[in-house]
């Protein structure tokens, strides 16, 4: 690596860092000019690898402005051996005070695409070297129109009473099925989505559905139809019965309000929701894999910001 050159970007470079191709152009994401121009990609927080003068890797840690957190590894690109990448990280994490949280993001289903494990296999093993570890996967997940199942008629929804209502049953939920821009609520707000939705999310709170059985509480699903795009922000259920028509309730409110696609974010350890949304018509968009410094945990739940989403997520 005698030849080797790593440094950071000074302004007016933000050339170079598109001068190495995309290796995965099927992945949707904010080019690297619109995230400067935005504010969340800055040239002293993005490293290349040059080789001969050759971009041979590249990295841009993401801060949205007024983002109260650490900046997190966005994009990560790498045309060498790991061992490269590797020396690019270490070289960058000293210069921005330490390692942070990386989300590698590839097309859905990765692991059964070996054009996407190719471009993959060096970056994440330049992660690994570079003392990252696999932290966790999260899945974005899409519907575009198709028909919603029919209801049984076992449950009834309104509209949430009021602030107070939706903390109370927040805090009776365990789990949270759905958390649509997790990661964003942390990085930029420093809440934690699960538990305090209404700190991040805005909109009054018949924004919110509750679904009911008998008259009580079974579930709530908070919207968000004027962010980025529409999309489930929480999904949390006090009986896992009511997960599929609280779902296809929350799609038929935001497409009646005008959505033509509606986002999910799930964990893909969650296999009993993804297989739920699925159901409803959601079809997978991407995955996002977190890595973390071994003695660290990431922040929120891990496997994803902009208003409610990452730079990356608003093309998604």
């Amino acid at each position: 690596m005698t030849d080797l050159v790593i440094r950071p970007l000074v302004a007016g470079e933000e050339n170079l860092f598109d001068s190495m191709p995309d290796p995965l152009p099927q992945l949707r994401q904010v080019g690297y000019a619109d995230g400067i121009a935005g504010g969340g990609y800055r040239p002293e927080n993005t490293w290349v690898a040059l080789r001969a003068g050759r971009v041979v890797g590249r990295a841009a840690w993401l801060l949205p402005p007024g983002a109260v957190g650490a900046p997190w590894l966005d994009r990560f690109d790498l045309d060498a051996e790991p061992e490269v990448g590797a020396a690019l990280l270490r070289a960058a994490h000293e210069a921005l005070g330490g390692p942070g949280l990386y989300y590698a993001a590839m097309p859905a289903h990765w692991r059964r695409r070996p054009e996407v494990l190719a471009v993959m296999k060096a970056p994440m093993a330049a992660a690994r070297l570079a003392g990252l570890v696999e932290r966790g996967e999260r899945l974005r997940c899409s519907w575009t129109g198709t028909p919603l199942p029919a209801t049984s008629g076992r449950y009834a929804f309104r509209p949430a009473a009021d602030p107070t209502e939706i903390n109370e049953l927040v805090a009776r939920v365990t789990e949270p099925d759905v958390l649509t821009g997790v990661e964003i609520a942390r990085a930029v707000g420093g809440v934690d989505l699960a538990t305090d939705p209404l700190a991040w999310l805005g909109g009054p709170a018949g924004d919110w559905r509750v679904a009911l059985a008998d008259g009580e509480p079974v579930g709530l699903v908070g919207t968000a139809g004027d962010a980025c795009f529409p999309l489930i922000a929480y999904l949390g259920l006090l009986d896992d019965a009511v997960r599929a028509e609280l779902l296809a309730e929350a799609v038929r409110v935001l497409a009646a309000g005008g959505a033509r696609e509606v986002i999910a974010d799930v964990d893909a350890h969650r296999v009993a929701v993804l297989a739920e949304l699925e159901r409803t018509g959601f079809r997978q968009l991407r995955s996002r894999v977190a890595f973390a410094p071994a003695a660290a945990t990431p922040s929120g739940s891990v496997g994803t910001p902009g208003s409610l989403v990452a730079a990356d997520d608003r093309q998604d």
